[in-house]
């Protein structure tokens, strides 16, 4: 099929997801989707499809990237897919970098968002988490108040729809997460894409997640926790930092033309 085929189909609305790992959907495991993950992107594409069957999906993004490489690897397929509504969200795997230019960064990511507007798209922006109490990512706290300053200051400058993930504090709950304490879990990703469709004013259907009571660990079961954490999750993110490896090298995008078929 034909870029133009692809356009001039059945989509009347075009949904564009742009991003990372929060994006792609990792640690909201579905055997069934593509790249094994699912996330809050596609199920908020599943519940504006049930909405109005004129919509159309896809989404580019992949763990791993940076704001340069959503911009540069992302950016003009989207555009080229003639979006209704895109959402963006970059810049985090920046931020946990040893160094970084949060302003320079803001300036290109305003620079991406400026050309997604002028394609027509309306465009959903997100801050990042406060990450204040979270045990890998508190020492970035600083940078990401920075970062979200420039969003809510693109978002009000351009007038664009703004989720607002800093100030949800059902985040601070760790039962949202992934064991991995990096991702958000499939609780976390039905949240968010709760949170999404409010933003957007669409009619929600979407299950309220359920949490389990988080349970009582004594001393020697935290410790070990600790422990499998460190070397499950905590030692492999550092190589690759040391390697300069991504987890999205080699990987494609789930969706990266539109579609209607959501799993």
């Amino acid at each position: 099929m034909s870029a133009s085929d692809q356009l001039d189909g059945p989509f009347q609305k075009r949904f564009v997801a742009l991003g990372d790992s929060f994006t792609e959907g990792v640690a909201d495991i579905d055997p069934s989707s593509p790249n094994g993950v699912r996330g809050w992107a596609d199920r908020v594409a599943g519940q504006l499809i049930a909405n109005d069957s004129s919509w159309g999906y896809a989404n580019l993004a992949v763990r791993g990237k940076k704001l340069e490489q959503v911009l540069d690897e992302q950016l003009d397929p989207a555009i080229g897919l003639d979006p209704t509504l895109v959402t963006v969200y970059a810049g985090g795997n920046d931020i946990l970098r040893p160094t970084v230019n949060i302003d320079a960064l803001m300036g290109r990511y305003r620079w991406g968002v400026e050309k997604l507007l002028a394609s027509g798209a309306r465009v959903v922006l997100f801050t990042g988490f406060d990450s204040g109490k979270a045990p890998l990512f508190k020492a970035t706290r600083g940078r990401t108040a920075i970062y979200n300053e420039h969003v809510r200051k693109i978002a009000a400058d351009l007038d664009l729809d703004l989720v607002d993930f800093w100030h949800m504090r059902e985040f601070q709950d760790w039962r949202y997460w992934d064991e991995d304490r990096m991702h958000l879990g499939i609780a976390g990703h039905m949240l968010m894409a709760k949170e999404v469709l409010k933003v957007l004013g669409e009619k929600d259907e979407i299950e309220d997640p359920e949490v389990d009571t988080a349970p009582v660990a004594s001393l020697p079961e935290r410790l070990i926790g600790e422990l499998t954490w460190t070397k499950d999750y905590l030692y492999p993110w550092v190589r690759r930092r040391v390697t300069r490896t991504s987890s999205g090298d080699d990987m494609s995008p789930k969706y990266p033309q539109l579609t209607s078929r959501v799993w």
